[in-house]
């Protein structure tokens, strides 16, 4: 029987994951989280094998979560599932500590499957988000502009070109709109871009944003 716990701050996704893994033999749900705090709780509480991770929850950063779990908690085996298909995501996920990486749009088809893998010690990613990081070989071996970005004010640059306003970012982050006001000029400081007219540009020249995100 391998145990999951489920940490993703909309009940209906928790409802639809737990039935899903439910309906398949040899899965039990030990326990849900709705936020960072919640999470950190939960895996200190409850053993389990694997955690299915929602990478922006309320109040943390998806990735610096991951880390702050794997340092706790490193036996514990961490599968994001998020609404982010961009590659660069992925990558920063699976430095942290994670072991495998799913679109909430491929959940009910691959998430008893990815489970199971990654309890077993493997590693799971999609097919389709395998053929996005394949792509990354043939980018210059210098890193890009957004490579240079700490996983926070990734977040930030990810949040801001899809269209959030400053108080909005601090809201979700559970920050002051002071602290994100810095890490955007950090952002464009870094990236050298003149403001966020910019990065929206440069977040679709690179494919680092979704059309429906726009």
């Amino acid at each position: 029987m391998i145990k999951v716990l489920l940490a993703d701050d909309h009940a209906l996704v928790r409802d639809g994951l737990r039935h899903i893994l439910q309906s398949a033999s040899g899965f039990e749900v030990a326990g849900e989280a709705w936020d960072g705090i919640t999470t950190i709780a939960l895996i200190r509480s409850t053993p389990a094998q694997v955690l299915v991770l929602d990478l922006t929850m309320p109040g943390r950063n998806g990735i610096e979560l991951i880390r702050q779990i794997k340092d706790e908690q490193p036996a514990l085996r961490i599968l994001v599932l998020t609404m982010h298909a961009e590659q660069q995501y992925a990558v920063r996920a699976f430095k942290a500590g994670a072991s495998g990486y799913l679109t909430k749009e491929s959940a009910s088809v691959e998430l008893v499957n990815a489970v199971t893998k990654i309890a077993g010690g493997g590693v799971y990613i999609s097919l389709a988000m395998a053929e996005r990081l394949a792509q990354t070989l043939n980018e210059p071996a210098e890193a890009l502009p957004h490579q240079r970005l700490s996983d926070r004010e990734f977040d930030v640059f990810r949040r801001i070109v899809a269209g959030q306003s400053i108080t909005e970012i601090a809201h979700e982050l559970c920050v002051s709109v002071k602290t994100v006001s810095t890490h955007k000029t950090r952002v464009l400081e870094k990236m050298q871009l003149p403001n966020e007219n910019a990065l929206v540009r440069y977040a679709i020249r690179y494919k680092l944003i979704e059309d429906d995100e726009l």
